[in-house]
């Protein structure tokens, strides 16, 4: 009866983790298209907002903790998993490639295990989870170039990306804290967005005053252009897209995955989120796949599946 039990919650965990995956997949369309109309701040702000007013729709009821120092859990995974996460990528993007930035990010799995080590004594840093990183960043790196793109190093962005990536690793640590305390996820992912959302007021109030349209933390004050493009539906259904698919019912998901699976364990599934990518856009938008992409994606899959290989008792909380 144990062992259906634990079956029966990894599978749960896996149906989250896939879809959170699939969905955060194909964001950059939504991203990529909204882009020609905000800012990445506004974008950040706009989605964020939209997710939290939903999670309060779909449970309208004031989350209570036991102990007021819990507290501080919710506010460092929402500083560090969205505010400091998402804007740090978004503006990564402008200083270098988005297939630099997909390769840096997607080493998130590294960091959490380490900082799951560290601060959680769980070992995960074994021979085949090592061994299926490598493979499956090799992966990543054909997926992301996928014939078409050249490797060229520009530090600020890749700094950028490499700081997000870490950030993801103590969001990891965070919402392993939170779950332990046994809290309605979506309840939980509300107040970690209220916090985000807290956090994201002074690059607000640097925006309002930012002149720079150009500007990754501009925020447009011109209430014509402002109205010209709240018209276009287009964006408002984007928009809703990131704030209540990629937003709201992802971080709820992803939260539940990791809960079923383990932070570490759960993580790794972000191998996944280039392949996806790569084979939505080729059916989506008609992009093509070269060999080196399929090649990519075969050895970022294979890589998952060797991390994978860990004593049963290593990858469960």
């Amino acid at each position: 009866m144990i062992r259906y039990a634990t079956r029966e919650k990894t599978i749960v965990g896996l149906i989250f983790a896939a879809i959170t995956v699939f969905i955060w997949g194909i964001t950059f369309v939504s991203t990529k298209y909204l882009l020609r109309s905000f800012s990445p701040l506004e974008i950040l702000i706009g989605r964020f907002m939209a997710a939290y007013i939903g999670l309060w729709l779909l449970r309208p009821r004031a989350l209570h903790l036991a102990r007021r120092r819990d507290e501080i859990l919710f506010m460092l995974a929402g500083l560090s998993g969205i505010t400091v996460y998402q804007f740090m990528e978004n503006v990564a993007i402008s200083f270098t490639s988005a297939s630099n930035v997909s390769i840096i990010v997607s080493i998130c799995p590294i960091f959490t295990a380490i900082i799951a080590q560290i601060f959680l004594k769980e070992k995960h840093l074994k021979p085949f989870f090592l061994l299926g990183f490598a493979i499956a960043i090799t992966g990543i790196a054909l997926v992301s170039f996928n014939g078409a793109v050249v490797l060229k190093v520009s530090p600020k962005g890749d700094l950028l990306a490499l700081g997000a990536a870490i950030s993801w690793g103590f969001y990891s640590l965070f919402v392993s804290k939170i779950n332990a305390l046994g809290l309605d996820s979506i309840q939980a992912t509300r107040r970690m967005f209220f916090w985000a959302l807290l956090f994201m007021l002074p690059l607000a109030l640097y925006g309002l005053f930012k002149n720079d349209s150009a500007s990754a933390a501009y925020i447009a004050r011109d209430a014509a252009a402002n109205a010209e493009r709240w018209k276009n539906p287009l964006n408002w259904l984007n928009l809703l897209y990131l704030g209540w698919g990629a937003s709201a019912f992802c971080f709820a998901a992803w939260n539940i995955a990791c809960d079923r699976l383990g932070t570490v364990r759960a993580t790794v599934g972000i191998y996944l989120i280039p392949v996806v990518t790569i084979i939505f856009a080729f059916f989506a938008l008609g992009e093509r796949i070269s060999l080196m992409g399929a090649i990519g994606a075969a050895l970022t899959i294979a890589g998952l599946f060797i991390s994978e290989k860990e004593p049963r008792n290593t990858c469960d909380n």
